[in-house]
């Protein structure tokens, strides 16, 4: 089975388009375009990809967390 392209699967997680992904990479949008299609993703624009979607997973945890936080404390008093 082939590993999904890491860039359409950015897009597909944060819910961007491939014009999104490269105005917040600061790149131009045929690089990413070229990137989705061919696969060959510099490795710095890979670790960049990798750290979106981990800060995205981070950033979803907090809010569960806060969410039972408040839960928790409305039981509490």
């Amino acid at each position: 089975m082939l590993e999904e392209n890491i860039v359409k699967l950015t897009c597909k997680e944060l819910g961007l388009t491939q014009k999104d992904l490269a105005d917040t990479l600061g790149v131009s949008k045929p690089s990413v375009e070229r990137w989705a299609q061919s696969g060959d993703i510099p490795d710095q624009a890979k670790k960049q990809l990798e750290l979106l979607v981990e800060n995205s997973k981070i950033k979803n945890e907090l809010n569960e967390l806060k969410s039972a936080l408040n839960i928790l404390s409305k039981y509490s008093k």
